[in-house]
């Protein structure tokens, strides 16, 4: 019977399979013939001395047949003629997991997404990169996939309650991901896989009778007694509906009014704003492990940063080593920058957003908007740094110690951003507390990672779509809203997940809640 065991050795070594069952072997008083195989369940990487340590927690083999366990293996069935169909709107991880969910309920998806799938939206990205033009409904946050695809594909996840991240990992590596990601402890799948995975998700929905509908964006739903009875999109179609899940993302603003206007409940939901801060990934990799060159076996260095300013908490956010910061504008007029790596995180760059933490009390100013006071505040942001940029998503930016004194950047570092940036005094387009409060965290994170305050780093405006400031509320008991029995509010765009992982186990739940109900 398999032997579970910690070991802890050199990232060089662990690379060796007949290296990790020498070492298992020692650890367990074996002769190395004795294991036929290690499969590892938990993997880190702990860089906090001078030398760089793998922590493995794996399954060892003795004197039997290496027989893995294998993942869980998701099975379709048929649900052409179910007798009930949900209305998915919103073809993120969410809703795309929550369809696969009905489905093996028993009960017939209808996706409708507001985009264009994974393929054609590339076209739309390369117009943002390389001529400024943002396409409303298919961009970096709206189509196949949804944020998520074409924004790195990080897996880790704090929600661990809200759900079995084991599953969602292992469903990914079922249509197509690396089996890496079921036992490392950050799991990344990157950029230039994710489309391959939502396109083999997409077939399986469509193979066994669900829907998945491009560039039908919800417009409209009519309520009877408490109930949404249809839906209606922006083409002109109007579609029935046994119940409908709204998984539409944190940057879908027309859907929180369109619950506004339908006199459905929302509320301010306190958020984050700041700023992408890009960095030679050699310079954090010295600053990471304390080496004048990264070994080959050790990845990109990564940072996880946080400082308390006067009680106002500061952040890194979506840290991407070896990567490329990215427009993710979703209207034209707007800039908004986000992060992204490939899989091999090879880029010379390392980027992350670091921002500031945003209360109701912060932004009494747009107190008339009510709960969409956050989305009022966003939007002036990020007009103010598409403004300050001169057009075509160019950003406003400025060297990092020149940021902290308050100084204008008479010349700026290469940067990976592609519509380009351009010297700007960002007190002209950043909230003054915001402004203030990462002056100072700056410095303080300079002090925690040698060699982080430095000029050869830049500071780029703006980082404003971290999470939804809006929040859908949901019954604690039945996922649906108080005020529309069959109508779920469900994950990022809900107020209730961030990151692809929690997305997905949150779509997860309330499909099987709605399947519940429906039985």
């Amino acid at each position: 019977m398999p032997k579970e065991i910690l070991l802890r050795i050199r990232p060089s070594e662990a690379a060796d399979e007949t290296s990790v069952r020498r070492h298992a072997a020692e650890a367990l008083a074996l002769k190395p013939d004795q294991v036929s195989g290690v499969q590892r369940l938990r993997q880190s990487l702990d860089a906090r001395g001078r030398q760089a340590w793998l922590q493995i927690r794996a399954l060892v083999f003795i004197d039997e047949p290496f027989v893995p366990l294998t993942p869980f293996q998701l099975e379709l069935p048929d649900v052409s003629k179910a007798p009930k169909q949900v209305i998915v709107v919103g073809a993120g991880p969410a809703g795309l997991f929550a369809a696969l969910r009905l489905m093996e309920l028993g009960i017939r998806p209808i996706v409708l997404e507001r985009g264009k799938d994974v393929r054609a939206r590339r076209r739309d990205l390369a117009a943002m990169n390389k001529e400024g033009v943002v396409n409303p409904e298919s961009n970096y946050c709206f189509g196949e996939g949804g944020a998520g695809t074409y924004s790195d594909g990080k897996l880790y996840t704090r929600s661990t309650k809200r759900g079995d991240v084991q599953r969602i990992l292992d469903l990914l590596v079922q249509y197509g991901a690396d089996d890496r990601i079921r036992y490392e402890a950050h799991p990344h799948i990157g950029t230039n896989k994710l489309p391959h995975i939502i396109t083999a998700i997409r077939d399986a929905i469509i193979a066994r009778g669900g829907q998945v509908l491009f560039e039908k964006k919800l417009t409209g739903f009519k309520i009877e007694k408490d109930r949404v009875t249809e839906v209606h999109t922006a083409d002109g179609d109007t579609l029935p509906a046994d119940a409908v899940l709204l998984a539409t993302g944190h940057s879908a603003r027309d859907i929180f009014s369109l619950l506004q206007q339908k006199g459905l409940q929302i509320e301010f939901k306190p958020f984050a704003l700041g700023v992408r801060i890009e960095h030679p990934q050699s310079l954090i990799d010295q600053g990471q492990y304390h080496c004048d060159i990264r070994p080959e076996w050790l990845p990109p260095a990564a940072y996880s940063l946080v400082q308390q300013v006067e009680g106002r908490g500061v952040f890194s956010f979506c840290m991407c080593p070896g990567g490329i910061i990215a427009p993710a504008a979703t209207a034209p007029g707007e800039v908004v920058v986000n992060g992204w790596s490939p899989s091999k995180r090879n880029n010379p760059y390392a980027n992350s957003g670091i921002v500031v933490n945003i209360t109701e009390a912060d932004i009494q100013a747009y107190s008339k908007m009510g709960p969409l006071a956050g989305v009022g505040f966003q939007s002036e942001v990020e007009q103010k740094a598409f403004a300050a940029g001169g057009g075509k998503l160019v950003a406003p930016a400025q060297r990092l110690v020149d940021f902290t004194k308050g100084i204008h950047s008479p010349a700026l570092p290469d940067c990976s951003y592609l519509p380009g940036i351009h010297s700007v005094d960002l007190r002209s387009v950043l909230p003054g507390f915001v402004h203030a409060s990462l002056q100072q965290a700056f410095k303080e994170f300079g002090r925690k990672i040698r060699g982080y305050l430095t000029n050869d780093a830049v500071v780029v405006a703006t980082e404003s779509r971290t999470s939804s400031p809006v929040r859908i509320p949901r019954d604690n008991d039945t996922l649906a809203h108080p005020q529309a029995s069959n109508l779920y509010p469900c994950a990022e765009g809900a107020g209730y997940a961030g990151g692809i992982v929690s997305a997905a186990m949150d779509g997860e739940r309330v499909a099987t809640q709605i399947a519940a109900v429906l039985a």
